[in-house]
């Protein structure tokens, strides 16, 4: 029983070391109403789903948003990977012209996390210039794997 135990938790390390950081797909928003539009009432709604961005869901205003890209990151206050995780994107942001860096915390920001499907902190996005979700990675990525993603995304 004790051989199977440490067998089973070697094996999820190993997995969680091999995909820690790693960018992978997106987790679509789209379907969101309007904000400030109002569902309620009898019969059909007569506001039609209109795709939201990321940058909206998140509270971004449009000046805040990169000139290319977007560095949105997930974290917590008591998360020590969300603190390497920030020293490599705001690195990043600083270098690459065109690309900001922000970050928001996970605990103050409930409402946001559950509608973007955020499951653990660190979680950064990747946006494109109009606020979009191009990319996400769980875990602290490291500045070769950004800049590999900006590179792909841009």
């Amino acid at each position: 029983m004790l051989l199977a135990s440490l067998a089973a938790a070697l094996a999820f390390g190993l997995y969680r070391a091999a995909t820690d950081g790693r960018f992978r797909g997106t987790r679509a928003v789209a379907g969101r109403v309007a904000s400030g539009a109002s569902v309620s009432g009898p019969g059909p709604s007569s506001v039609e789903p209109v795709e939201t961005t990321t940058a909206v869901v998140a509270g971004l205003e449009p000046d805040q948003l990169g000139e290319r890209a977007t560095l949105l990151q997930f974290s917590s206050a008591f998360c020590a990977p969300c603190r390497a995780a920030r020293r490599v994107l705001s690195d990043v942001a600083t270098t690459v012209p065109g690309v900001t860096h922000h970050e928001l915390d996970a605990e103050h920001h409930l409402e946001v996390v559950r509608s973007l499907g955020i499951l653990r902190t660190p979680t950064t996005l990747v946006l494109d210039a109009e606020g979009r979700e191009i990319t996400r990675a769980q875990g602290a990525p490291s500045k070769a794997q950004v800049l590999a993603e900006l590179g792909r995304a841009l």
